[in-house]
């Protein structure tokens, strides 16, 4: 009764003659970007377009992802935690990590397509299996990301790409959203009657920093004033925003990248820098160095939010803006990784340009997510709080309003399902499907209220941590349990796990019975594995 009365109340919204018709869907994910790199977070990089989306929508302010590539991207097509799924690894248990979802674990363009959608992929995948197999009608697989500057390694609908011999001008942002706006005007021509999903999923911010020399160009002196200063402007234009009620966090110059590769650290040279030390203590070309990578990875931001407004632009050509729910959000926190992969890295080049591999690392990776502790890989707010962005002018009457709601990944499945009316089937194939974990958001597009939920799981590389209220208990690998109460302290600075034993107890216990209750579901299908891909 309670989910029909939402369907009649939302589908008064969706038309001005009270019919129902369908929304189009376009989720918006970038890799590893910031909390606060968007200027609607509270950065200094342009976004105006993602900035507009935000004016004329939502922010959520207190929205998870899993803190890595691929258990986000699992949880966000299928609505389960990937853990449960094999797509993350539970300790004891064997076939997780990165392995083949269960049948029952279908994408969300299985649900989508009986229902007359069209469902369409433009970037990276990073799941198990063909990305056509997933049901999606068109797919560009960016499957190499070692080069933002070559096609190659590129799928097309699951078939390799032959690379041009002159690929001058190509850059894989902007090759992304080509796909992007191709299939869309194939829609508007060929299927204007029927609804559409599509995903597309930049590769940017990700290492390595690859961006165009004009680009980066605009960056190029902003960032000399080092990271300690980056983040209080943007935890200051935070607080104005109300994005954030909390202290900013301090920096961890103990903290480094979560893997060491001391060879790589020799590649670049004496101007990379392992730790988050205090920016006036390194040499005047060290911050230069460092400088330039922030310049790198903002030009990198600024030229998907280019793409991002052709792909709008192209919405708004076809008579399809309105009604279509625009997402955007990121698959995990800013990296402090440090490595060089693929064809190494030429020091005699450019920075920023093909033959160069620089990755962002622990300094200006801890002000991308101001104003919180750690980074990608972790579970602390640094590693898994996004940006999350809704605009859908057909059905959010609201218009610039922020949402405080927490919210995570495994939301996305339901809250689609539930606004193009469709119920989710409880059986595949005759066998039951196991209930899934998420919630719909549809509720909160309408007002700023809590959506219901018994807790937020996590763990990812033996971090782990749990949110039940605003009450979230985590520990990284081999560390002791904290407690946080984050209505006040999502800077996770005061750590409570001492003083509040009882509450630092029971969440423990909560985690405790999640984790058992995933691994008696693994467990039934222990054996499937897939091909692992690189990271």
């Amino acid at each position: 009764m309670k989910h029909l009365i939402s369907l009649i109340v939302f589908s008064i919204l969706w038309t001005s003659d009270g019919a129902t018709e369908k929304p189009n869907i376009l989720f918006i994910l970038a890799d590893d970007l910031g909390f606060s790199d968007l200027g609607c977070y509270g950065g200094e990089i342009e976004t105006p377009h993602l900035d507009a989306l935000a004016k004329n929508g939502l922010r959520y302010t207190q929205f998870y992802n899993t803190g890595r590539c691929w258990p986000s991207r699992a949880a966000l097509l299928t609505g389960y935690y990937p853990h449960e799924i094999h797509r993350d690894k539970l300790p004891g248990v064997k076939g997780g990590n990165r392995g083949t979802r269960q049948s029952w674990a279908q994408l969300l363009p299985e649900y989508l397509q009986p229902h007359g959608y069209r469902s369409y992929h433009s970037g990276k995948w990073h799941i198990d299996g063909k990305v056509l197999d997933g049901g999606f009608d068109r797919s560009y697989n960016t499957a190499n990301q070692g080069n933002f500057f070559s096609s190659k390694g590129v799928l097309v609908d699951d078939v390799p790409l032959k690379t041009p011999e002159d690929e001058s001008d190509f850059y894989i942002t902007t090759a992304t959203a080509d796909h992007a706006i191709d299939c869309l005007q194939d829609h508007a021509a060929n299927y204007a009657d029927q609804p559409f999903f599509h995903y597309l999923a930049f590769i940017a911010p990700h290492f390595p920093l690859h961006a165009l020399p004009k680009d980066i160009e605009k960056y190029r002196y902003r960032y000399l004033g080092g990271w300690d200063r980056l983040r209080k402007e943007r935890f200051a234009k935070q607080k104005r925003m109300g994005i954030v009620n909390t202290t900013l966090s301090e920096l961890e110059p103990k903290v480094g990248p979560p893997y060491y590769f001391e060879k790589d650290l020799h590649k670049l040279g004496p101007e990379e820098v392992y730790r988050p030390f205090p920016y006036d203590n390194l040499g005047e070309e060290q911050k230069r160095f460092q400088a330039t990578k922030m310049a790198i990875h903002a030009a990198m931001i600024d030229r998907m939010d280019v793409e991002i407004g052709r792909v709008i632009d192209q919405l708004k050509q076809m008579g399809a803006f309105e009604n279509t729910i625009i997402c955007f959000a990121s698959d995990n926190g800013a990296s402090a990784e440090i490595m060089v992969r693929s064809g190494g890295h030429d020091h005699t080049v450019p920075l920023g340009s093909a033959a160069s591999y620089l990755c962002l690392g622990p300094g200006f990776s801890s002000a991308s997510n101001t104003p919180f502790r750690r980074h990608k890989t972790w579970v602390h707010e640094g590693g898994t709080a996004t940006p999350f962005i809704v605009h859908w002018s057909k059905g959010i009457k609201a218009r610039g309003e922020l949402r405080h709601t927490p919210g995570h990944f495994i939301d996305f499945v339901p809250t689609v399902l539930d606004a193009a009316g469709i119920e989710k089937p409880n059986t595949k194939n005759g066998a039951p499907v196991p209930k899934s974990p998420g919630r719909s958001l549809m509720a909160s597009f309408k007002s700023d209220i809590t959506i219901e939920r018994d807790l937020l799981w996590w763990m990812h590389d033996e971090h782990k941590a749990v949110r039940i209220g605003d009450w979230k208990l985590v520990a990284a690998k081999n560390d002791p349990w904290e407690l946080y109460n984050l209505k006040n302290d999502r800077a996770e600075s005061f750590d409570l796990a001492k003083a509040n034993s009882k509450k630092a107890t029971e969440l423990e216990a909560a985690w405790q019975r999640q984790l058992r209750s995933m691994a008696e579901l693994v467990s039934k299908t222990p054996n499937l594995s897939g091909p692992v891909p690189r990271r």
